[in-house]
């Protein structure tokens, strides 16, 4: 039943075809038909062909045109207009640059403003130090590291860290865009890492900018900031980040004393930023990149930079006398780790020097007797009222007072607490 009804639609399809044959019989299929069966399974091109070939000459030729047509105008037409289209991709070019980038916010817009401002005020610094020649035994001058500054005044003093130019036989300073010029050293604060330097004005093409100075006393944890300087060679790079941290305290890589109220920040700073600026978001100058927290020596979140208060105490002292003047008590004392051992809290008096503000109040320091027993000096436990456990307790004290202030200090000695009263006096 199904199989005569498939037949019957066949002879359907194809009557038009086998108008002039003889009729066929009822169990077998037209010729046509099992041609076009056969071909069912061709690709359509195929059967295109095929049915081309059933038509009159005249509808033949019409389609044989369209075919030309198609195949010399629109598929190259298609072809060039995809071309086109795909040009920019190709040039890496976009048709329309101001439609193609989308608008800067105000925030990037600030950021870029701060940097055009700040860039022509820090320099690219090269220290140099002399080598003798193994073949020619002749002295030579060789790069001996890198680091970042910035203009102080314009008188051409640069502000940078002590350890970018310590050991350096000569000091080479690049402005932004400029060459490398000789600098002078005009003094360094070791405690505090920090160096001026000073260019001769003949040497300079251009008036110089000095840097904003801000504030480091109202500093805020969250506060945005930017740090500018040369990493590794790269110059005049900006970070940016916030302040992590203030009040830290971090150990001067020349001297070991400690440096109290350094600020913390996330702002990448790697070698070569050793003296760049720390910038708020006005681009006022509230630090100098100094020293960086990591395993690797490469920036690992963990950021300080010397607050710019305790930098104006330093170089203005610089500037003014060549060196800084410092108030001293005249003394020497153990390590902590030392007195720790010792049970014992507070500062342990090693040596008195001879005339020194100590040495006159009457401070004792440590000896040995005949037998090489240690016998301990007095051990400072509190100045003017204030806990002494340290040595950066002390440090911290001397760090707010001046030259001629009197302390009252008291002290364990032996087995009895005493009053003395001391007068600083000026570091040599």
């Amino acid at each position: 039943m199904v199989h005569a009804l498939d037949v019957s639609a066949s002879l359907t399809s194809c009557s038009g075809v086998q108008r002039h044959r003889q009729p066929a019989r009822r169990t077998t299929q037209p010729p046509r038909c099992r041609i076009q069966q056969q071909e069912l399974g061709k690709p359509q091109a195929q059967q295109q062909q095929l049915s081309m070939r059933e038509q009159p000459p005249a509808a033949q030729q019409h389609q044989q045109e369209e075919a030309w047509w198609r195949r010399h105008t629109q598929r190259p037409l298609a072809a060039a207009l995809a071309a086109l289209a795909a040009a920019p991709l190709l040039l890496g070019t976009p048709l329309d640059a101001a439609q193609a980038r989308s608008p800067l916010t105000q925030e990037e817009k600030s950021t870029i403003q701060l940097f055009q401002r700040s860039r022509p005020s820090v320099v690219y610094i090269t220290s140099l130090t002399q080598r003798r020649d193994a073949f020619t035994l002749n002295l030579m001058e060789i790069p001996q590291g890198e680091g970042s500054g910035f203009v102080w005044d314009k008188d051409g003093h640069i502000v940078t860290n002590y350890h970018v130019i310590r050991g350096a036989s000569e000091v080479l300073i690049t402005l932004s865009g400029g060459e490398g010029q000789p600098a002078k050293v005009v003094g360094y604060d070791e405690d505090k890492d920090v160096a001026v330097l000073k260019l001769d004005p003949k040497d300079m093409e251009g008036p110089l900018i000095p840097l904003k100075l801000g504030t480091s006393s109202d500093l805020e944890v969250g506060q945005r900031v930017y740090a500018i300087g040369n990493p590794f060679g790269l110059d005049h790079t900006l970070t940016a980040g916030v302040i992590s941290g203030t009040q830290r305290e971090i150990s001067s890589g020349n001297t070991g004393r400690p440096i109290q109220d350094v600020i913390q920040t996330d702002a990448a700073i790697n070698p070569g930023n050793s003296g760049g600026p720390l910038l708020d978001s006005s681009g006022a100058m509230i630090g100098i990149n100094t020293a960086i927290y990591s395993y690797t020596q490469n920036s690992a979140g963990v950021g300080f930079a010397i607050p710019v208060d305790v930098v104006k105490s330093s170089v203005n002292q610089i500037i003014k006398y060549g060196k800084v003047v410092r108030p001293v008590m005249g003394i020497s004392f153990a390590p902590d780790q030392s007195v720790e051992q010792l049970g014992v809290n507070g500062v342990l008096v090693l040596n008195a020097r001879d005339g020194g503000p100590a040495a006159k109040a009457g401070i004792r320091g440590s000896s040995r007797d005949e037998y090489g027993r240690l016998i301990m000096g007095d051990i400072i436990l509190s100045i003017d009222g204030k806990r002494i456990n340290s040595a950066s307790d002390l440090y911290r004290i001397l760090d707010k007072c001046r030259v001629g202030d009197t302390l009252d200090v008291e002290v364990l000695r032996v087995d009895s607490k005493e009053h003395v009263s001391i007068t600083l006096e000026a570091s040599a």
